[in-house]
């Protein structure tokens, strides 16, 4: 996989104030007007907006992800040799910004941004020890990435869309084998994901390589791929783009791609993954068994929290968290008048019928009708608590089916800036009994609003900082802000219904257990079923989700840590700044300060609220 160091696939804008353009000054000197000088703010951020296009050419992908129509006919470099140009470009970056700008000269914000771009270099730095430390072919694997990437995020508005689409199909074999050597080199150096790994990534392949063109028996339905072919030239049809004769020579030319190179690149992937699956261990372990494990897994608590916190600190913070939690829902369930304990009434919640939906389609309507109602509601009360609202539309969908996991969680994919793509709360409904109804109030918050797709939505629409800012990304910002969404709804009004209610205390729990079981699996040697009894005994969660959970902590190491970390850090920069404001605390202008400069490292945005709250303090 990519390094990532700087983009995240989600959205692009731009902020220069046109007052203060290139063009507006040598038009003022050509009409002789008194020549504008730049501050070293605005000079500094007009730099930092062309660093920003130089590296957007190092991921065509993400470009698309914002919408943007350049590099469309490319997918990204997956080489190691790739990874390490970016970083070269990255440090030659800093270098002038540290040759050719005066820190201690720009403004408070202004020294923000240098701040966030020096962090880019050390937190890419930092991860090019363990490089070959990633399970890339595995949940989230590229194998099922760049179908997703094509179906959902390739936009065909034009014949030459379709080309560039074509040309894509036919860069996945270059892909899937750059991807594919690095794996058997990580193998080869003892680097191997749990064996169930392998499984998913075997099963997700076998999916999307079902069907025509792939497969041609009678029976057979399209493959995923081979359908959205269909559905794009379709549409070019429909608008009178393109006549009959080039659609059909869309479709033979796409045909011949997906059967040929495809379908080969798939199988060979697919063939190393059955063969190498048996040199993994029958008995899931954490990172602690990789080569320099115990040091690749503090980089990745590092990376995810953004923080200095040992995994014995984490862990323990877990446990603390895990107490209270369980004290809160027992007072819950003492309300309910359910008589028990409350594992008792974790088992009562896990198996009553009536908490959830029923298999089948009406009932995965139903489902979308709830989620959509919470949505309006919520929505309506956001003027009251935010200044800031998002101006793109929200959609809620079912995951598609070549990568709907039972049980998996639910997740967001963020609109474009142009809002000519929507976000989407993506759901996994083939198992409807991994959704209870209890729960779906607090999922909808964390997803949609006041949660993940307003802080990104807003992120993106900012206009006033450089913009890289629109899109820089740290996991426990992103994923602490929707965890803080779930606990701010409750103040906002939300969960009335005292089951509704238990389900937020449940979604804040189960971030609680992360952070004691993602440590336990990954520091202290917990084997799957320890992790996986422990989820069960703190949680109502049912057994599908628990083990869906602890794989998905087995894969990714440390990322489930962020969202409890991230939460608590944003409540207690909250909590710092009421006990400097008192009564002059606002609700509104806070927020919109938390929202108003991108998803920043911890550290720096307890420093930002501290700054504001004491300037505003002394000005009033």
């Amino acid at each position: 996989m990519r390094s990532n160091i700087l983009l995240i696939p989600l959205f692009l804008i731009g902020c220069s104030s046109d007052s203060n353009s290139p063009q507006s000054i040598e038009e003022n000197q050509s009409n002789n007007f008194p020549v504008l000088t730049q501050t070293e703010t605005q000079r500094f951020n007009q730099w930092l907006d062309e660093q920003w296009e130089e590296e957007l050419d190092f991921s065509p992908m993400s470009r698309t992800s914002l919408g943007i129509k350049i590099d469309y006919g490319k997918l990204d470099d997956y080489t190691a040799e790739g990874e390490e140009a970016e970083i070269d470009w990255l440090r030659n970056s800093v270098a002038i910004m540290n040759q050719d700008f005066d820190y201690d000269s720009l403004t408070e914000d202004g020294r923000l941004s240098w701040d966030m771009w020096e962090h880019s270099l050390e937190r890419a730095e930092s991860g090019v020890p363990f490089r070959g430390h990633r399970y890339l072919f595995g949940r989230g694997g590229s194998h099922s990435g760049i179908p997703n990437f094509l179906i959902n995020l390739h936009r065909v508005d034009t014949p030459e869309d379709m080309d560039a689409y074509l040309e894509r199909l036919r860069e996945i074999d270059r892909v899937f084998g750059e991807l594919l050597s690095r794996a058997q080199d990580n193998a080869e150096a003892g680097v191997r994901q749990p064996r169930f790994a392998y499984n998913f990534a075997i099963d997700e392949i076998q999916r999307i390589t079902s069907g025509i063109p792939f497969n041609t028996d009678d029976d057979t339905p399209n493959s995923p791929l081979w359908t959205d072919v269909q559905s794009k030239i379709d549409r070019l049809l429909e608008c009178d783009l393109i006549d009959d004769a080039l659609g059909q020579l869309y479709r033979e030319e796409a045909r011949t791609i997906l059967e040929g190179e495809v379908a080969a690149a798939y199988q060979e992937v697919l063939t190393w993954l059955i063969e190498d699956q048996l040199n993994a261990s029958d008995d899931a372990r954490g990172v602690w068994a990789l080569p320099n494990g115990e040091a690749y897994y503090n980089y990745r608590l590092a990376q995810m929290t953004t923080l200095n916190l040992s995994a014995d600190e984490i862990h323990q913070i877990g446990l603390d968290e895990v107490d209270r939690l369980l004290d809160e829902m027992e007072g819950i369930k003492n309300r309910t008048g359910f008589e028990g304990s409350l594992n008792e009434f974790f088992d009562f919640v896990r198996e009553d019928p009536n908490n959830y939906y029923a298999d089948t389609e009406e009932a995965r309507q139903q489902y979308l009708d709830d989620n959509y109602a919470y949505l309006n509601a919520i929505n309506e009360k956001l003027p009251a608590y935010f200044g800031r609202l998002p101006r793109a539309d929200l959609e809620i969908r079912r995951v598609e089916t070549f990568r709907e996991q039972d049980g998996a969680a639910q997740h967001y994919r963020g609109a474009t800036p142009d809002g000519s793509r929507p976000g989407v709360y993506y759901s996994h409904m083939s198992d409807m009994s991994s959704l209870p109804k209890h729960q779906v109030e607090d999922v909808l918050y964390h997803e949609g609003n006041p949660g993940h797709h307003m802080q990104i939505s807003i992120q993106q629409e900012l206009t006033d900082v450089p913009r890289f800012r629109t899109q820089y990304f740290t996991t426990a910002f992103v994923e602490g802000w929707g965890l803080y969404a779930e606990w701010l709804a409750k103040e906002m009004g939300g969960f009335e219904d005292p089951m509704s209610d238990f389900g937020r205390l449940g979604g804040e729990i189960w971030r609680a257990i992360r952070l004691v079981v993602d440590t336990g699996i990954h520091s202290m040697g917990w084997s799957e079923a320890q992790a996986v009894n422990y989820f069960l005994k703190n949680s109502d969660s049912s057994e599908t989700t628990v083990r869906s959970e602890i794989q998905r902590y087995f894969a990714s190491p440390g990322q489930a840590t962020a969202y409890k970390i991230g939460m608590m850090n944003i409540q207690k920069a909250r909590s710092n700044a009421e006990a400097i404001l008192g009564g002059d605390f606002d609700i509104k202008a806070f927020h919109d300060l938390v929202l108003g400069a991108g998803a920043l490292p911890l550290p720096m945005l307890h420093a930002r609220v501290e700054s504001w709250a004491v300037n505003l303090r002394e000005t009033n």
